[in-house]
């Protein structure tokens, strides 16, 4: 019997996979295990097809161009990432944030008219961001006394440009409390479109730009009140796990706190100083 020859128009050999895999896990920490292989080819083609390859492997080979490196890095970049997100997502994160981290920072912060400021590291489409901005302008309305500022950052451009465009197809509104979708949420002109916008009240206190959590250093304010971590230190090894939630903690007030996925609750038995409040939620 003549052994399987392997389709190289659909396949990466094992060499370029290894390329694909050691380079992503340098640039953003992401580790790509055999597991991930047919997700990775399934997904490349569509930039094979844009760049007029014949197959995976001649995009692999040419890579590495100078001229034009850095930008399929970007596309690279986007192709492996994992953007799942929804609006409300782990919800018990919102209420603490409600009912006990805003009330407790607003008291530490000692004055009248507080200016807030909330840091989403893995913001991905902005639901995430912009879930945050609804609670938080539900307590203005609610007889809380505060300004707040939120920054969404994510490695995709792709994910990003989503973000700032804050349009959404209306069925993932699903989780978002009736009153929360006629208050910030406009319908599409088009009604066919099944499209809604985040209010503009609430696009102009969330702001989002591209940045990789592997940086050595993060180009954001050092006294931050909450940031949301969530679900993406999952995909590091544990060093890169703990020099993350270091850098992250840096930019944290004294008493502010770190919000964690739930498959990430143990991340604090690394990093000295951070204190467990409820198994996903943390205080410097």
């Amino acid at each position: 019997m003549m052994p399987a020859v392997q389709d190289t128009a659909v396949h990466l050999s094992d060499r370029h996979f290894r390329t694909i895999a050691e380079l992503i896990e340098g640039q953003v920490g992401i580790k790509l295990p055999q597991g991930k292989r047919l997700m990775l080819e399934g997904r490349l083609h569509k930039r094979v097809r844009a760049l007029n390859f014949s197959d995976l492997n001649e995009y692999v080979d040419n890579l590495f161009e100078a001229d034009h490196f850095d930008t399929e890095l970007t596309h690279l970049i986007d192709v492996v990432t994992t953007n799942k997100t929804d609006f409300f997502r782990e919800p018990q994160h919102f209420t603490f944030m409600r009912d006990v981290a805003v009330p407790e920072l607003l008291k530490s912060h000692g004055r009248k008219n507080a200016n807030l400021k909330v840091w989403s590291s893995a913001s991905s489409t902005g639901m995430e961001a912009y879930t945050t901005a609804m609670v938080l302008d539900d307590m203005t309305r609610n007889g809380y006394r505060f300004q707040y500022r939120i920054l969404g950052t994510d490695i995709s451009t792709a994910v990003l440009r989503l973000a700032k465009t804050a349009i959404y197809t209306r069925d993932v509104l699903a989780p978002v409390p009736e009153q929360f979708v006629k208050r910030y949420f406009l319908s599409s002109r088009d009604r066919s479109r099944g499209e809604v916008r985040v209010a503009p009240e609430l696009r102009r206190m969330t702001h989002f730009m591209r940045m990789n959590l592997m940086d050595g250093s993060y180009p954001v304010d050092r006294d931050v009140d909450i940031i949301f971590c969530r679900n993406v230190l999952i995909y590091f090894d544990k060093p890169t796990q703990r020099k993350v939630v270091e850098q992250l903690c840096n930019h944290l007030r004294p008493g502010g706190y770190l919000l964690v996925g739930h498959s990430e609750s143990m991340i604090h038995s690394a990093v000295p100083g951070l204190k467990q409040v409820q198994p996903t939620i943390f205080q410097v």
